[in-house]
């Protein structure tokens, strides 16, 4: 049975006027599927949701305070380190398709308690075998978090369909403070514990752990309704697909930039390691504030472009001002960079729902914008590296900055128009 998902030029109003209209094409073209059943302690499974999201950051964003220390201890050069940094985040590109696979096979739960238990084993060996541990327990972190990261929002849009909008935002929120928290604690957690930059980074498996913990309920949860899927057809052959996939993977570029090296960025121009990792922690801690106010505010008008171009254009501003400003100037730029960077990705995850007419198309066009735009957006750090090892410094990052800044701009303008993608959706039994 096909389930057409034409593309139209109806514009997108309203988050909650998208959530009516799924609901309506829910019911009507779907009347042999079941009805999930009402959530009893839609309390538990939020709690959950936000502990897990809360992990899925700190294994990227604790490294780059204690990239100097790392590289110096295992005598990394600079094309290792940016290697480093860019390793996870390709992993999340590489591995995202496999989420929908493991999710049909084993149910969406289960998968992501077990991947949940692979990214504390990822973060512990990545801090306890040297350097060939540090590279493969990166990728094992890396896979990771790429495959729960595809699989929340549709958990979200299943479970919390009358808030998706707010529930986006707080989903949003719990990453950026998960980043924050791993940016500003693990220097000085690695001076506590022995002034050991191996215990530093290896802590963080206890978060990964404590969120098992509280997910386990969940996991024994609905496995029956994993038995009907369905196939989405046409969207490697849709120009908006592309798009939104454009500007997720350019401006995440950016963020894993920030992630991976702002705090040597500083400290090339006079920080201290610990100075360096709480102004980049300070930076994405204010992301919260636009992480939830960005779509809302997204949504009240006709379209997304404006608020792209806003956000972007911040986002731009800040990192200039964090390279080439006077350094009493930093925590400004460090603010408005972080402003722009949270109402950025929480904007690249609304045009995903925005973009799609139903929840099989968002998932799919889900899989399709972090597999190939998180393996786009791997580049930026490598970028970053082998510049800073050619040119010895950090100055030239900027045209590097300017590159990925302009192109997301022109991509988020064609991703922003109030469209859907053009797609054909059909239901298959899965094995």
């Amino acid at each position: 049975m096909n389930h057409p998902s034409s593309a139209s030029t109806e514009p997108v109003r309203h988050l909650d006027e998208w959530e009516e209209l799924l609901i309506d094409a829910e019911v009507d073209d779907q009347p042999d599927q079941p009805t999930p059943p009402v959530l009893v302690r839609p309390w538990l499974l939020l709690l959950g949701l936000v502990l897990v999201a809360l992990n899925l950051r700190p294994a990227l964003s604790s490294v780059a305070p204690l990239l100097g220390v790392v590289s110096d201890s295992l005598g990394l050069s600079a094309a290792q380190a940016g290697l480093l940094t860019t390793l996870p985040v390709l992993c999340l590109g590489l591995f995202a398709p496999l989420a929908p696979i493991l999710a049909r096979r084993f149910g969406t739960e289960r998968v992501v308690l077990g991947i949940l238990l692979t990214l504390g084993v990822g973060i512990v060996v990545r801090s306890c075998f040297g350097e060939v541990g540090l590279f493969a327990g990166s990728i094992l972190a890396g896979a990771s978090i790429g495959v729960i990261g595809v699989l929340l929002p549709g958990i979200i849009k299943r479970d919390f369909a009358g808030h998706a909008g707010t529930m986006t935002g707080v989903y949003t929120m719990a990453l950026c403070l998960g980043a924050a928290l791993a940016a500003g604690a693990t220097v000085p957690l690695s001076h506590y514990l022995g002034d050991s930059w191996a215990m530093g980074l290896g802590f963080w498996a206890l978060p990964a752990l404590l969120a098992a913990i509280f997910w386990l309920p969940q996991a024994g949860k609905r496995q029956g309704a994993h038995n009907v899927a369905y196939r989405v057809q046409g969207l490697l052959r849709d120009r908006l697909a592309w798009q939104v996939t454009l500007y997720m993977g350019l401006q995440s570029s950016l963020s894993y930039i920030v992630f991976g090296w702002l705090p040597s960025i500083l400290i090339g121009r006079g920080l201290t390691p610990t100075q360096a990792g709480l102004v980049m922690s300070g930076s994405v801690i204010v992301q919260l504030a636009t992480a939830l106010t960005a779509p809302w505010l997204a949504t009240r008008g006709k379209d997304q472009r404006l608020a792209i171009v806003l956000v972007m254009g911040m986002t731009l501003a800040g990192l200039f001002g964090c390279l080439y400003a006077p350094m009493e100037q930093l925590w400004i730029w460090a603010i408005v960079l972080g402003l722009g960077q949270g109402g950025a990705f929480s904007l690249a995850l609304t045009l995903i729902v925005l973009r799609s007419r139903d929840a099989h198309v968002a998932a799919n066009l889900s899989g399709m914008a972090q597999g190939v735009g998180y393996t786009l957006a791997s580049l930026g750090p490598l970028a970053v590296g082998v510049v800073h090892e050619m040119t010895g410094g950090w100055d030239a990052l900027g045209w590097i900055f300017a590159v990925i800044g302009l192109c997301a701009i022109v991509a988020g303008l064609g991703a922003g128009r109030a469209l859907y993608v053009n797609v054909q959706s059909e239901k298959i039994q899965s094995p």
